[in-house]
């Protein structure tokens, strides 16, 4: 597998009504340690996760996903949390944990490019 690069990533999940375990696949978190690559990406259906839950607070969860991406990249306003080196903000972005957004287990794989390889999962998995 000469040119293929170890990856993670995981599925970002809408789960509005934690109690009842239903979930929206809304984006991908994909990590590449040897590309030095950590990147998430979502597209919010705001239909179907009104469908699930009504009542949600739209605005506040576009907000949590948009600090996810931002804790990804390490961006301005990312937080403590986006001080972390990469392979400890991807530890912590998919850790197992019981609110509205959450993530999948991790998933490996092998890639040529991680940025392709996130666009190909997400549009997978997501889209």
């Amino acid at each position: 597998m000469q040119g293929k690069f170890l990856f993670e990533y995981a599925v970002i999940r809408v789960m509005p009504r934690v109690e009842r375990e239903e979930f929206i696949n809304v984006g991908i978190i994909l990590f590449c340690a040897k590309q030095k690559f950590l990147k998430s990406v979502f597209a919010l259906d705001e239909k179907r996760v009104k469908a699930l839950f009504t009542e949600i607070d739209l605005e506040a969860l576009k907000e949590n996903l948009c600090a996810f991406e931002r804790i990804s990249t390490s961006a301005k306003g990312s937080g403590a949390i986006g001080q972390y080196d990469q392979a400890s903000r991807f530890r912590w972005l998919t850790a197992t944990r019981s609110t509205v957004v959450q993530c999948s287990k991790v998933h490996p794989g092998f890639c040529d490019d991680a940025e392709e390889t996130l666009l190909r999962l997400h549009n997978e998995l997501v889209l």
